[in-house]
């Protein structure tokens, strides 16, 4: 059971007071806060969760979903099919590595369900992309620099003209 002191889960954020609330499928009306469900309000990652997320597996699918949001540069700039994607893919890395464990420990594994869970997920991960995309942080220590070199090159004055007999000493 989530707490008042609980983080919000990763991927949903609890909202803000001032968010507006969309309306209930099929109606105009606005729905009540208190009436969107647990994951969507941020208070779990997974409804019907057992144990709290206490469980190895569990904490393992939270941490993947955690890492795949920051891959795509951070659940609050996903969109929620993408979040729905990032879920996908960490109950199947999940799934896929319980058999390589049971793989690696001698016991038998189903190789057509291993196959199939693989094959899911690399379409998955190709429909997330594999490249991490960075947090928009400002601009960079580079791009900071360059801006104030043009700066200064705007501000100064300009190089004085050499006069007629510094011309004659140094050219002809």
């Amino acid at each position: 059971m989530a707490t008042k002191n609980t983080p919000p889960a990763v991927g949903h954020e609890k909202p803000t007071r001032t968010a507006p609330v969309p309306p209930a499928y099929g109606t105009s009306k606005r729905r009540k806060r208190k009436g969107r469900s647990r994951v969507t309000n941020g208070a779990v990652i997974l409804a019907g969760l057992a144990a709290d997320g206490r469980t190895h597996i569990a904490r393992r699918y939270t941490d993947l979903v955690a890492a795949a949001c920051v891959d795509q540069g951070g659940a609050n700039r996903m969109s929620e099919a993408r979040l729905q994607l990032v879920r996908r893919f960490a109950g199947l890395a999940v799934q896929l590595e319980t058999l390589e464990a049971r793989l690696a420990n001698g016991e038998p594994i189903n190789v057509a369900e291993y196959t199939q869970l693989t094959s899911t997920l690399v379409r998955v991960v190709s429909r997330l992309g594999l490249e991490r995309v960075a947090k928009d942080i400002g601009p960079t220590f580079a791009d900071l620099w360059k801006a104030d070199l043009k700066h200064r090159q705007r501000s100064a004055p300009p190089p004085e003209p050499l006069d007629d007999e510094e011309n004659h000493e140094h050219g002809s």
